[in-house]
């Protein structure tokens, strides 16, 4: 257990997270209480226990950008190394002091080409080190060392930095430590900390409670100065709030999840229409499956792949058009999209597959589309699958400098939005209705001499439409 050095003094919330010694440790904690600068502090001592007792701990700690990383190093892991060399003067009498580098490392990426990231080091004389980064699946793999997430709900692309990150620590006796202000609902630490398990150690701390136990802060004074609602919340009343500018809230999405959504299996055979975003080598390929059943539009199958051939892409789509009684196919034309666009209305007939341009208004009016079905529960999604959550959560409205709405989403490992847009444009497929030929069609044939007409079975879609 951590000592109580006379140099440092911390307060009562702080210390019981010091003196916390669980190996997986969470804690969700206001702006400006000292969630890194204590978590720091543990960090340090354990080297300095190390270094008294000639033994070897190694840290590294992952910030949300090489600033923060920086921040922590400098403002905190710094400062601390030479509190404690002044606290444990005597034991450590004759020690050399730790040095403190900067190092550059390149790491190589799958698609081509590499980055260069900033990697600040703390060395101590007996080999502990603590190594400060900034956060994402590079570099959060390619170590076995105990692990500190600096602001984990911050971090772009929380969800793969954590499925690189946990084999860090799978080593028995390696300790996780893991703090943050809350930012949203859409990232892994609203995850680890909602969930409902007995393996993590949890602290909260509000910016009432920090102030009661002693942190030197004005609240309403601050509260009047922010004058947001919304901000204040979540960053000082530790508020899950959903994103600003979210296209689909959480609510909507949870709405409409359904046990028995996504299952090919459950097909009745009613008319079906299919989104299909078109990517071929960074983004996902996607095609959305959705089956009318009364009013509600139902997911019947999902079909994702990543880097296959436009070849594999037909492919996929025959089979779907074999299977399902399709009525319409809502493509993405843009870029690469023209010529699976074109090859798709040659194979299954220029009325039934529809070429979306995704440029200018159509995003959005494809996207008001789709919200209207949330809205009013007209569609049902597979249930519990949070990734497809978080994609469909992923798109936002901004305004842009002309003050005209556009919708963006970012790019990260799970892809670009991909599921959500081949599920937007299934729905706006879906709000087309049947489609009409060019031409009337023919009077029913003349009854035979038996009385029969000659041919009663009607089209596939009935007589005129798709």
């Amino acid at each position: 257990m951590m000592a109580a050095p006379p140099l440092i003094a911390f307060l009562p919330y702080q210390r019981q997270w010091l003196e916390d010694r669980a190996r997986f440790k969470i804690g969700m904690f206001a702006r400006q209480t000292g969630k890194t600068y204590t978590t720091c502090a543990e960090i340090v001592d354990d080297c300095i226990q190390a270094e008294i007792k000639g033994r070897r701990v190694r840290w590294v700690i992952l910030s949300r950008g090489e600033r923060q990383a920086a921040e922590a190093m400098d403002e905190a892991i710094k400062p601390f190394c030479k509190a404690f060399y002044a606290v444990y003067r005597t034991v450590l009498a004759g020690r050399q002091a730790p040095t403190f580098s900067t190092e550059a490392f390149v790491v190589d990426k799958p698609e081509g080409g590499s980055v260069t990231y900033k990697a600040l080091e703390v060395r101590f004389p007996s080999g502990s080190r603590i190594t400060a980064l900034p956060a994402n699946p590079d570099t959060a793999r390619g170590y076995s060392a105990n692990v500190f997430l600096d602001e984990f709900a911050f971090h772009k692309d929380s969800r793969e930095i954590w499925r690189a990150l946990f084999p860090v620590v799978s080593k028995a006796g390696l300790r996780l430590r893991i703090t943050s202000t809350p930012n949203g609902k859409a990232n892994k630490f609203y995850e680890l900390w909602t969930a409902q398990d007995t393996g993590w150690s949890r602290h909260e701390v509000s910016l009432r409670q920090a102030v009661t136990e002693g942190l030197d802060r004005d609240i309403e004074a601050l509260r009047a100065a922010l004058n947001d609602d919304d901000a204040w919340a979540q960053e000082y009343e530790l508020q899950f709030l959903e994103e600003a500018g979210a296209w689909l809230s959480f609510d909507l999405i949870t709405a409409v999840e359904h046990a028995d959504a996504g299952q090919a299996t459950a097909y009745q055979g009613g008319d079906v229409y299919i989104g299909n975003d078109i990517a071929r080598r960074r983004d996902l390929w996607v095609a959305w499956v959705l089956e009318r059943v009364g009013d509600v539009l139902w997911t019947r199958e999902i079909v994702e792949c990543k880097g296959i051939s436009f070849a594999e892409q037909d492919a996929i789509l025959d089979d779907l058009v074999a299977r399902y009684r399709v009525r319409r196919i809502a493509m993405d034309q843009t870029g690469m999209g023209e010529k699976p666009v074109e090859d798709a209305k040659r194979r299954y007939g220029s009325l039934r597959v529809e070429g979306v341009l995704m440029t200018g208004a159509t995003p959005l009016n494809v996207a008001t589309t789709a919200r209207q079905a949330f809205e009013d529960r007209k569609i049902r999604i597979p249930a519990g699958n949070v990734v497809l959550r978080a994609d469909l959560h992923k798109i936002k409205k901004v305004v842009g400098a002309t003050g005209a709405p556009r919708l963006l989403a970012d790019r990260d490992g799970a892809g670009h939005a991909d599921r959500a847009w081949a599920c937007f444009m299934a729905l706006a497929a879906a709000a087309g209705g049947g489609i009409t030929y060019a031409y009337d069609p023919a009077p029913p044939p003349a009854p035979t001499p038996d009385g029969d007409d000659q041919d009663d079975a009607p089209g596939l879609f009935g007589p005129g439409t798709y």
